[in-house]
């Protein structure tokens, strides 16, 4: 890839290439950073401060003063002040540095030298302002870090403690090596981009190319590609850093912001390449695995250019963080979701930074290290930008929004160990969450990055994140095979049974046999936040008996914190009193000083001294503690339970006493929300109030978030309540429930909807839900389930149908559905009937999408499947099958549709993607290329029975490999002159080598596999 440098080492504005609006953004962001970077200013050290690398600010200052029209107002110092600082620390962190003899910093892999990386680029970009000292140890400082870590080989740094990425081989369980590895490179190539004069300079390189061609690495994708990337093959990469699935963890979970990570370091490199006018290495723009990597962060993408985290929490709204992998993909690589998904972050980034603490680029969440971090990763954004710009290359056009999510658009189960079942669509992201602490059942409608809080151990749906998942049923649904997307998951829990479908519109159903109090529990962004959509300022909440707007809080307020709750209900006669949890603390759950009962204002305290019990204790913090008089004692609850909702504490009068208040002293682990009950036996327990108050209450059925969000509630006698910011669906004792999600859903299509008829069911485990048009199911039971889902006629009269059996009926129909234990189904309508009269007891029999058996009495319909039509005559006695012409006939046979497939980029020469040959579309095809070989990922373990080829153009000679890992394949056979085998094998991947090229060209257009 042609270079120019940037490097001007001069301090003077460039004026190399005008800047586009996104680096006018970046580069008014790094001024208005520079009030919060001038903090690290040590003025009794004479330079800018290394605790928390502090000092890194040094490449943001370079930037400032090297490009753009400098703003002294707005970053709050002068120019000369700021180049005279930054002089300054360039010249002692250079001296200090343990590369150059010095004892501060430096050479350590983790983290030193991902600081270095910035430090060196800075000191480049003023160059010619560096004193001869200076510029020596800079120097040094590249080659000699190159030149150590190409001497550790494979092994760890002794520097860096625990900190490995377990040699060549990596690791992705838990916690993936990829951002290990990449640390390694990009010790490296400070060396390579600015010192190619060194002797050892082949040595560095070729460390460079190893630690960079396994980053990614997947040993099924990579064995399956021959293509050389900086002359070795991809096939010798030995690391194993990502799940079969294309996806990353770290910190026990998925993880995006280190999936990340992979253009996160490329762009670190590759500004130094670029900047030193040097050519990137192939492997920057050629990464194996990149492509699948970037596409599951697509998956899970927001409509402000950062991926949705619904596990780890710490790395979520890390705005100045997440623009330099954008900024990589979309300006060198030339990636146009990667160009939307930076003009969305770079839209919202100076309302971001204007929000408290101000003019931070990193808040929310992270490390103090990140802010510095996030300066030098802007400045190298701005950068990439510049270079765009003078290469000649035209601008990259970024996808609409709509083409983004049209584009994003899927369904995937990422396994059981990954605990991810995730569904883009063009007006939601669903998923379904069984990482343990982590459970719960995620909706962002509309994409939106600041709507439900969904992170972490935020609880969504269900009322806690903490619920035990002792059973996993998952059944996703793609276009190309059921001819819609959508996902159908049921979770069996130490507490019951909860599931979860989404549909192709974004729309989804939660169903729950109920888990525990206070279940269809929401989360909602509430700041002020000028300039970022949707926060206003407040959000507004509509049910049927009215509305209420909730102010945000204050950036610095938090509704934690010790606190004293005087609660007061109607006197009467309890023995028992007991606080039972709904909403925890969510780092420490539950801890009280004090549980006092009185009768009247100036009445003793009648707990002191009786008998108190909880639901758990950690050790030394007893429930009696808070019965005891000692305000410095207290209850907590165990440490395994901090994340469950209800836990509870009751206190035992010892008899029967006429009480009307109870104080209850709080540590800092203050419930978030509560109730208090009484009892007479301890058994049967009467809600006496609820802590907070809800802002609004509503038995309507039905509540609209904000405009943006809609919610349609079903069943159970517990009232929808809204506390603050707090959406409790079921706000009450555990009950099944049944809850419908609509996007953009208005009150008055919410208020319809609520009164619309609905299936019933007649068995009691299961539930039902038919949701634009689509037939959700839920068998929340150990056992499986046939029984009869009473489906209503719609409006316009005619019949829909779904497939297998079901009899036309006054109503509408009644349906025979057969569900597997704990598992959960949705179905799509298959067939409409339609006419002047369809009879009652006409029976149907939905065979596939295109194909109906009729029978019972005699009628003439019009058969509609996929917008296609055609007339059918039904006799009686006789059954009638119809097939619509030019329907299809979901859902496919074919196991290796819509499938992953290898090689993945970068291909092998004169190979073209294998995706083209189990798209389901002719039009596309692969061309193997010289002994080309292809491989199907059919996603588990499956039978199979044949394998069948369309060509494009002569059939060449090929043969057929298998495989149960990915690693080893057996079993060649050749298939026939007319490209078909038929075998008896249990495989997950299936190869296809063309032997010998036919004459002429050859094309692969159709590749199936069937059982």
């Amino acid at each position: 890839m042609a270079a120019f440098p940037l490097a001007l080492g001069s301090g003077q504005a460039s004026a190399a290439a005008e800047p586009d609006a996104i680096a006018d953004t970046y580069y008014r962001a790094l001024l208005t950073h520079t009030r919060w970077s001038e903090t690290q200013w040590d003025p009794a050290q004479g330079h800018y401060t290394d605790k928390d690398f502090g000092f890194a600010v040094v490449l943001g200052n370079a930037v400032l003063l090297t490009r753009g029209p400098y703003d002294a107002e707005r970053a709050g110092v002068d120019k000369d002040t700021l180049h005279a600082r930054t002089l300054a620390t360039l010249k002692h962190f250079a001296a200090s540095n343990r590369l150059t003899g010095g004892t501060q910093w430096g050479r350590k892999l983790f983290w030193d030298t991902t600081f270095q990386s910035y430090f060196v680029l800075a000191a480049r970009l003023l160059w010619d302002d560096l004193d001869e000292a200076t510029r020596r140890s800079v120097d040094t400082i590249a080659r000699e870090q190159a030149q150590y870590t190409a001497q550790l080989g494979t092994g760890d740094d002794p520097d860096s403690g625990g900190w490995t990425p377990h040699g060549l081989v990596g690791g992705f369980a838990g916690d993936t090596k990829l951002e290990e590895m990449g640390v390694y490179t990009q010790a490296l190539a400070p060396g390579l981009a600015w010192a190619g004069d060194d002797q050892r300079y082949d040595a560095w390189r070729a460390a460079f190319g190893r630690w960079s061609r396994n980053e990614a690495g997947l040993p099924a994708a990579d064995l399956a590609n021959p293509a050389r990337v900086d002359g070795i093959a991809v096939s010798q990469n030995t690391a194993h850093n990502l799940y079969d699935t294309f996806i990353v963890e770290n910190h026990g979970s998925f993880g995006p912001h280190y999936q990340e990570e992979l253009w996160r370091t490329s762009g670190r490199n590759a500004a130094h390449f670029l900047a030193a006018g040097r050519p990137l290495p192939e492997v920057l723009t050629a990464q194996p695995n990149a492509g699948p990597l970037w596409r599951t962060l697509l998956g899970v993408m927001s409509d402000a250019g950062e991926p949705l985290m619904p596990m780890v929490a710490d790395r979520e709204h890390l705005y100045g963080r997440d623009v330099i992998p954008l900024a990589f993909l979309a300006q060198v690589v030339g990636d146009r979701a990667a160009a939307r998904c930076e003009l969305a972050l770079a839209e919202r980034l100076e309302a971001y930074q204007a929000y408290p603490p101000q003019y931070r680029l990193a808040k929310f969440s992270g490390e103090p290290k990140y802010e510095p971090e996030a300066r030098a990763e802007l400045a190298i954004s701005y950068l990439l930008h510049e270079w765009r710009a003078r290469s000649g290359q035209a601008p990259v056009q970024p996808l609409s929004q709509r083409e983004l999510f049209e584009q994003a658009s899927g369904v995937m189960d990422y396994g059981t160990g990954p605990g991810l079942v995730s569904h883009q669509s063009p007006g939601a992201w669903a998923g379904a969450v069984s990482k343990s602490g982590f459970v719960k059942f995620a909706w962002q409608p509309a994409h939106d990055d600041w709507l439900f809080g969904l992170s972490g151990t935020t609880p969504m749906f269900l009322p806690s994140a903490g619920a035990k998942v002792t059973g996993r049923s998952v059944v996703t649904y793609s276009r190309l095979r059921d001819g819609f997307d959508g996902s159908a998951s049921l979770l069996t829990l130490d507490v019951g049974y909860a599931g979860f479908t989404t549909l192709p519109s974004g729309a989804v159903v939660y169903a729950s046999s109920g888990t525990a109090y206070g279940e269809g529990h929401l989360e909602v962004r509430n700041l002020d936040m000028p300039g970022m959509p949707g926060l206003d300022g407040s959000r507004t909440y509509r049910a049927a008996e009215g509305s209420a707007t909730v102010k945000a809080r204050g950036a610095t307020s938090t509704p934690g914190g010790a606190r004293v709750d005087d609660l007061l209900f109607t006197r009467g006669q309890f023995r028992h009193l007991r606080m039972l949890g709904v909403r925890p603390d969510p780092t420490y759950g539950y801890s009280l000083y004090a549980f006092e009962i009185r009768d009247g204002a100036t009445g003793t305290d009648l707990a002191r001294g009786a008998t108190a019990a909880a639901s758990s204790f950690d050790p030394g913090k007893e429930p009696g503690l808070t019965v005891d008089g000692d305000g410095t004692t207290r209850w907590a609850v165990s440490r395994a339970d901090r994340p469950r909702a209800d836990s509870w504490i009751a206190v035992d009068l010892g008899g029967s006493r006429c009480v009307d208040r109870v104080t209850l002293r709080w540590e800092s682990a203050a419930g978030r929300a509560y109730r208090l009950q009484g009892s007479t036996d301890g058994q049967q327990w009467t809600d006496l109030v609820a802590w907070p108050r809800p802002d609004l209450t509503s038995r309507g059925g039905w509540l609209d978030i904000d405009g943006l969000a809609g919610l349609v509630v079903r069943g159970g006698a517990n009232p929808i309540s809204v506390y603050g910011d707090t959406v409790v669906l079921s706000d009450g004792p555990a009950e099944s429930l049944l809850v419908e999600g609509l996007p953009g859903a208005t009150p008055e299509e919410l208020r319809a909807a609520a009164t619309r008829k609905t299936p019933s069911v007649r068995s009691t485990g299961v539930k039902a839900a038919l949701t634009e048009f689509h037939l959700s199911l839920f068998n929340l039971s150990s056992d499986p389930a046939t029984t009869t889902v009473t489906i209503p006629r719609s409006p316009s009269g005619e019949i829909r149908l779904y497939e297998g059996v079901q009899t036309v009926t006054e109503s509408g129909t009644d349906y025979r559905a057969e569900l597997s234990a704990a598992a959960a189904v949705l179905a799509p309508v298959r067939i409409v009937l339609s006419g002047r009269r369809i009879p009652v007891g006409l029976r149907a029999e939905v065979v596939d999408g295109r194909t109906v058996r009729l029978s019972g009495p005699s009628c003439h319909v019009t058969v509609s499947a996929q917008g296609k039509s055609v007339g059918a005559t039904v006799r009686a006695g006789r059954a009638t099958t119809v097939t619509v012409p030019r329907a299809t006939a979901y859902p496919l046979a074919d196991l290796a549709l819509g499938r992953t497939t290898f090689p993945t980029a970068p291909l092998p020469p004169g190979m073209t993607d294998p995706k083209a040959a189990v798209d389901g579309d002719e039009k596309t095809a692969w061309t193997a290329g010289p002994d080309g070989r292809m491989v199907v990922d059919l996603g588990a373990e499956q039978h199979i029975s044949e394998i069948r080829t369309q060509w494009r153009g002569s059939i060449p000679a090929s043969q057929v490999e298998f495989s149960l890992d990915g690693r080893t394949y057996d079993g060649a056979v050749r298939l026939s002159a007319r490209g078909v085998l038929n075998t008896d094998r249990t495989a997950r991947y299936v190869a296809l080598r063309v032997i010998a090229p036919a004459d002429g060209h050859a094309a692969l257009t159709t590749f199936t596999v069937t059982s």
